[in-house]
């Protein structure tokens, strides 16, 4: 009851346009006014602009008491702020001491709005056309970059990606009964990256208005996937963009994203984290903003994939979720995002994490068999999940801070094991990229070991689209693979051009017929 007088007082100073509805028996009713008006909007038949609509609701109702800052990474390791703190309109990357930022919400003014109207407010957000609250990410924009003008914000409505029941997968290959796969690959170019990017493209934007000649440019290395989120955002806004991609280490349609979304592409005789150091000595020293992930815009994105997780289970907490680990950004931020709706009271717990590494990259993975005593980076090898083949991940501590809270483990596949796993769950239905196979492969490895139980409710996070690697699929399917058995392969027949040949191949594989 609290909690109902709370939205009630309030009602008229919440988010812009977003105050839930009371109904006449005095319980919140799941539909935000932002829905009532975008209804009356489309019901007009005079032409209106979505965004000149969205800066005259915020203008009419902003929640200015919700704030945003960078603070040190280390003030949230040790649960205390020192004072120092930085705008997000600042361009920073690091603290005083070299160490990474974290974006630090004002929890006590989020706090003042009770569980059930963020539920709400979320929950009636989800698949409308309003600006700019449809997508997935923007659906929590108060817990993302509350102070952002909506005008400012680049979004091709990323997110809200489907939760994919793996049912048959589930039985025939792990004696699971509630195994689902979080498809962030269903996304604009492909992966999850797209989460992240409008977060920090849009603040880009801002900047760039409030501070013109501030920012020429943003920049990323990339091993596919983050340049093609970075240089189709920065399209969709008109920022120039430029990519630092290793030579001959990703696929080609992880590389014809960016080239064809007009981005400036340096393929480099290096691996990604060589790539890393350049992309940090030219954004030192040029007006060029960095997109990397230890730039922790991106995170804020990306935490909204957990909460997304939480409402497809209508806000139960599952046991387990999966996620494969490079860089490792992508752990902290499903972590941030299941631990803001543990703090503010929409669910009762963090679910258990996995990091899952493959063997050929696997610094997190080795850090934890040591009970994170000693952490060393390492060269990763080449591995078919291209997207995490790092060796030095930027975020190495705020994975362990995540992992630790978490209760969390650390897992890892082998190039056989990640390739094999994929295929199997291509068989019932998926089409999964390396990385899924990474995680799924880890999966694996804690059923048999008995860690996860058979009615564990377990998300596997996708990362990314399986088309983007077709090539390592062929090479797959056709046994072309040094070293691997393929024993999951399943290669076309040849045939000639008659009956007889064609029933003979059938009969083959289905001797009923």
């Amino acid at each position: 009851m609290q909690q109902r007088s709370v939205v009630a007082q309030r009602a008229g100073a919440g988010p812009a346009g977003a105050s839930p509805a009371r109904a006449s028996s005095g319980s919140v009713c799941r539909r935000p006014r932002l829905l009532v008006r975008a209804t009356a909007a489309a019901d007009s038949k005079q032409q209106h602009n979505i965004r000149k609509e969205a800066v005259e609701r915020q203008a009419a109702g902003a929640a200015d008491s919700f704030h945003a800052k960078f603070v040190p990474f280390k003030d949230v390791q040790r649960g205390s702020l020192s004072g120092e703190q930085y705008s997000l309109d600042t361009v920073q990357y690091r603290s005083t001491d070299g160490g990474l930022l974290d974006v630090y919400h004002d929890m006590s003014e989020l706090a003042k709005f009770g569980p059930e109207y963020w539920k709400a407010l979320f929950d009636g957000r989800v698949g409308t056309t309003s600006w700019p609250y449809g997508s997935g990410v923007w659906s929590k924009k108060e817990w993302v970059l509350p102070e952002l003008s909506d005008a400012d914000i680049v979004s091709m409505f990323e997110g809200n990606s489907n939760l994919f029941w793996a049912e048959r997968f589930g039985r025939e290959a792990l004696g699971m009964s509630d195994l689902w796969v979080k498809q962030c690959g269903n996304s604009h170019t492909g992966s999850f990256k797209d989460l992240g990017m409008t977060v920090l493209v849009s603040q880009v934007n801002r900047i760039r208005k409030l501070r013109p000649g501030s920012i020429s440019a943003v920049g990323c290395a990339s091993t596919g996937d983050t340049s093609a989120a970075l240089s189709a955002y920065c399209a969709a806004a008109g920022i120039p963009s430029i990519v630092f991609l290793p030579a001959d280490k990703i696929s080609l349609a992880q590389l014809v994203q960016p080239i064809a979304n007009g981005a400036l592409v340096l393929s480099i005789d290096t691996d990604f984290d060589g790539c890393m150091r350049l992309i940090k000595e030219v954004t030192a020293e040029t007006p060029i903003y960095l997109a990397n992930s230890m730039n922790s815009l991106r995170l804020e994105g990306q935490k909204t994939a957990a909460i997304e997780i939480l409402q497809q289970f209508d806000w139960q907490v599952p046991d387990w979720v999966i996620i494969p680990g490079g860089n490792l950004g992508n752990i902290y931020a499903f972590y941030k995002g299941f631990k803001m709706c543990r703090d503010l009271g929409l669910v009762d717990r963090i679910p258990r994490l996995v990091c899952a590494q493959a063997t050929n990259a696997n610094p997190l993975y080795t850090a934890f068999k040591k009970g994170w005593k000693h952490y060393e980076p390492m060269q990763a090898k080449t591995t078919f999940a291209s997207a995490i083949q790092i060796g030095d991940p930027v975020s190495i501590d705020r994975a362990i801070l995540a992992l630790d809270d978490a209760n969390g483990i650390v897992e890892e596949a082998s190039e056989e094991e990640l390739m094999d796993a994929a295929a199997r769950a291509d068989r019932t239905g998926m089409f999964n990229c390396p990385h899924t196979g990474v995680a799924l492969a880890a999966l694996t490895k804690l059923r048999e070991r008995g860690v996860i139980a058979p009615s564990d409710r377990t998300v596997v996070v996708s990362t990314a689209h399986g088309l983007k690697f077709t090539q390592s699929k062929v090479a797959y399917h056709s046994r072309e693979i040094a070293g691997m058995a393929c024993s999951m392969a399943n290669p076309p027949v040849a045939v000639r051009n008659d009956l007889g040949s064609v029933m003979d191949a059938l009969r083959a594989k289905f001797p009923a017929i």
